[in-house]
């Protein structure tokens, strides 16, 4: 298996270990996402501060030639959120430490999946401490023996620490990247976390190492995807159902995501938290893929509950 090659981590606080690593993440992250892209644009930086302490540095790539427009943010932010916030985000204190890295890639191509990352650090100021991510997929048209194939990625990561995290955090996943609106997940999945705290569900550097796992295998995982199928051939007819699936993807970030509602609530910048928002999108009165055509057999798999890792070998309906 190919190594993260990120940098070591300095001997220091928790804290500031997290940070420092979220940083040099960001960073080996574009790279590798420039490389995939392959067009020569790069991740802009542009930084922002936070209104009460912190802030963080934004990255998009534009008009590359595999995406049409990606972004890598990073953030590390402290404050005090308001009474109201804290209860609907179950916070044991007002009092807040929060730093991450999140990923939105939007592709050119509909044959190339929309991909999401993040991996996030939270302290309370009563020193209750834990971590949070997740990756999703969200192929415009699936390939159920790719989406198997990614799965399989995650599930040797998972392996490696706890045996029990990937059907814990797969059926996690199937529940929380789902539009229950539209009664169908927003692609095939992956994993989701929450409040993994420290001590109660593993030493602090147990829990850490998972997390970096899980974003050198976006890394990693996504710029193969990007690379395999770039150069498949599409028509106008796929790129407007592009723009269909798109819309979705923005419902989903504007009304459910946890991430867009805390970066908002707790007053983060606004063009930062809606980079993940594509290009464009569309949305069509009572559209209804028709019976037998590739949209409507991609439709088919957005479902909760399937065994990726059962998939047969030729893709066929598991």
């Amino acid at each position: 298996m190919e190594t993260s090659a990120l940098p070591p981590l300095p001997a220091t606080s928790p804290r500031a270990m997290v940070e420092q690593w979220m940083r040099q993440f960001q960073d080996w992250l574009c790279h590798r996402l420039e490389t995939a892209d392959g067009s020569g644009h790069r991740f802009v930086p542009e930084d922002w501060t936070h209104a009460e302490g912190g802030g963080g540095i934004t990255r998009v790539l534009q008009h590359g030639d595999i995406l049409e427009k990606g972004g890598v943010a990073f953030s590390a932010v402290w404050g005090e959120m308001s009474e109201a916030a804290a209860r609907q985000l179950l916070m044991p204190d007002r009092r807040y430490f929060a730093t991450g890295v999140s990923v939105v890639q939007h592709p050119r191509s509909p044959r190339v999946p929309i991909s999401h990352m993040n991996v996030r650090y939270f302290e309370a100021g009563n020193g209750e401490a834990w971590f949070g991510g997740g990756l999703d997929l969200t192929p415009i048209y699936v390939d159920a023996r790719q989406a198997r194939w990614f799965h399989e990625q995650i599930w040797e990561v998972c392996q490696r620490h706890q045996p029990d995290y990937y059907p814990r955090f797969k059926a996690w996943a199937d529940e929380y990247f789902y539009l229950p609106h539209r009664q169908e997940t927003r692609g095939v999945g992956g994993l989701f976390f929450d409040r993994l705290t420290v001590g109660r569900d593993g030493l602090f550097e147990e829990l850490f190492a998972f997390v970096q796992d899980v974003g050198e295998v976006y890394g990693r995982s996504y710029s193969a995807i990007m690379r395999q199928n770039a150069p498949l051939p599409y028509t106008e007819r796929e790129q407007q159902w592009q723009r269909v699936r798109r819309g979705r993807y923005a419902e989903f970030n504007l009304a459910i995501d946890r991430g867009t509602r805390f970066g908002l609530e707790t007053g983060g910048r606004t063009e930062s938290i809606l980079m993940s928002l594509p290009p464009q999108a569309d949305w069509h009165y009572n559209l209804t893929p028709e019976p037998a055509s590739p949209e409507a057999a991609s439709q088919q798999w957005l479902r909760q509950g399937i065994d990726w890792l059962a998939v047969p070998a030729d893709g066929a309906t598991a």
